[in-house]
């Protein structure tokens, strides 16, 4: 026979899992730091120089 298990319980830990895994997931999208954000926003904004500069006029 099958242990008995608590449903309100084993709920709350898969929820407990999602949350912290849809965190880890916040963490890597939201969890940067100033600088970082500005140094990639200079390198974009370099890189669009770049190509705006490769463009041929016909």
């Amino acid at each position: 026979m099958a242990d008995v298990i608590n449903l309100r319980q084993a709920r709350k830990r898969r929820d407990r899992k999602a949350a912290e895994e849809q965190a880890g997931a916040n963490r890597l999208a939201f969890g940067r730091t100033k600088a970082q954000k500005q140094a990639d926003a200079a390198e974009a904004e370099r890189a669009s120089r770049l190509l705006d500069q490769a463009k041929r006029e016909d």
